[in-house]
């Protein structure tokens, strides 16, 4: 039996996500809420480069969630829009459905989320008696499942390190005030302040600690910038001498006075910067890794792609989308409230495999 999902969100993810659903054996897309009023009464089919399905985007946010469905998918902006996203992804709830979400990235782990945060979803949850799951990449299963995941084959752990490599000079946006990319190297970032950066992408570190049932002393991080000795050109501008081209930070979660669990980003803009910082040795670039320093050692790398191209970008918002989309009839027998990874069973995917359509 499908299960019917509205998407909210036709941005990147939502695209590549509602392509999937139009065909897909589990689930049955019913309605998908747009923003912008130039998307309304556009075939779905249409509006994501694919053929016309009869179903056409709205705008009437009621309506949509009138709609007999068992769960939203809301691919809303980003945490920066905090209180919109809460506030549509509770009026979701309200609806009688569940919600899986891949906007506030916090909640991949609500428990160490501020209460200011967690309590309106947490109320409407239990009026609803629906579960809210959120998840992504990173912070998502490229840093909880998978880690997680690796750390059951050990008998002893003396560090896990979980890495993004990305090379972002085909990534569009503005990293300038946000990472210091393209800034000259002196000027502060935002993810510079470390209460910032724990919040944006720290919240696996106590996901994992409590995962495997150990106490964390304290989260720290490290913020290191790399600046351009020359200047470097990428498609969308240029990175002059003395300004910024690499990132490299960690959040640390430290244990019996050790770093025992390290979530570590390298964000370059093309493979001229920071030659030396750690990069991808499986493809070019743009991966996920995993290194467990123990009993065994364990290396796992992960590249996703996607799209015509093998597009790292398409292939991990998709992975991205489909996490969540895929935890859907898993949240049926869960509890009513705010869920992370570690409440989730096993979730392989049902009807990926099939007949090419």
């Amino acid at each position: 039996m499908s299960h019917k999902v509205i998407v909210w969100g036709t941005g990147v993810v939502g695209k590549l996500v509602i392509r999937e659903l139009l065909d897909h054996p589990e689930f049955e897309l019913v309605a998908v809420i747009v923003h912008d009023t130039v998307k309304y009464g556009v075939d779905v089919g249409e509006l994501v480069g694919a053929e016309k399905c009869g179903l056409r985007a709205t705008t009437d946010i009621d309506a949509a969630l009138a709609i007999d469905a068992d769960a939203v998918a809301y691919f809303g902006p980003t945490a920066a829009y905090a209180v919109q996203n809460i506030d549509n992804m509770c009026r979701s709830l309200r609806s009688g459905k569940h919600v899986v979400s891949t906007s506030m990235t916090p909640l991949v782990y609500p428990k160490p989320c501020p209460r200011e945060l967690r309590s309106a979803l947490e109320q409407a949850c239990v009026e609803s008696g629906k579960a809210c799951f959120t998840t992504g990449i990173d912070p998502g299963f490229a840093n909880d499942l998978f880690p997680m995941t690796l750390l059951g084959v050990c008998g002893r752990v003396d560090s896990v390190r979980v890495q993004e490599l990305l090379d972002y000079a085909n990534y569009a946006g503005d990293y300038k005030a946000t990472m210091g990319i393209g800034a000259p190297v002196e000027t502060q970032a935002i993810l510079q302040i470390p209460e910032i950066l724990i919040f944006a992408w720290g919240h696996t570190i106590p996901m994992i600690a409590d995962a495997v049932g150990v106490e964390l002393d304290r989260i720290d991080t490290v913020y290191e910038k790399w600046p351009a000795t020359e200047a470097i050109v990428y498609p969308y501008g240029v990175i002059e001498p003395g300004q910024t081209a690499a990132v490299r930070f960690e959040i640390r979660g430290w244990v019996a006075g050790e770093a025992k669990i390290v979530i570590e980003h390298v964000n370059r803009i093309t493979n001229a910067a920071a030659p030396h910082w750690p990069r991808a040795t499986s493809v070019e670039n743009d991966v996920y890794r995993v290194i467990i320093e123990g009993s065994p050692n364990i290396t796992q790398e992960t590249a996703f792609r996607g799209g015509p191209d093998n597009d790292p970008i398409a292939g991990g918002c998709l992975a991205t989308g489909m996490r969540a989309i895929n935890a859907i009839p898993a949240l049926d027998g869960i509890a009513p409230g705010l869920v992370s990874a570690l409440d989730l069973p096993l979730i392989p995917g049902r009807g990926t495999i099939r007949a090419r359509s």
